[in-house]
């Protein structure tokens, strides 16, 4: 039934059930194709059951993210504030103490 080959990034709907899921990977080494639902759940295929799914092309929702949870509409709104990670602040941290505070230069003539 699936006859659109699953890319990464590709979203499809299960018309028998009505779910959309995105492919969020594909292993061609192990022939297994994984997939995740809008609600966040994740799902594993291999290659020979995706011909099987009752599945066609959908265009992605209007919230695309909603399967990673609220968390990265958070972090999206408060990234486009001024956010930023706890993992890569002390990085940041570290460069700021390193290059001290920002001066004006010597070209202020010019």
């Amino acid at each position: 039934m699936a006859r659109i080959a699953p890319e990464i990034g590709s979203w499809f709907e299960n018309f028998d059930s009505g779910d959309l899921f995105e492919v969020v990977a594909v292993d061609y080494p192990t022939r297994t194709i994984e997939i995740q639902y809008l609600d966040g759940n994740l799902d594993e295929l291999d290659f020979d059951s995706w011909p099987q799914l009752p599945v066609i092309g959908a265009a992605p929702p209007e919230d695309a993210n909603a399967g990673y949870g609220t968390v990265a509409d958070e972090m999206q709104d408060e990234e486009d504030s001024g956010y930023h990670s706890p993992v890569l602040s002390p990085a940041k941290s570290l460069i700021d103490r390193l290059e001290g505070d920002s001066f004006g230069g010597t070209d202020d003539g010019f």
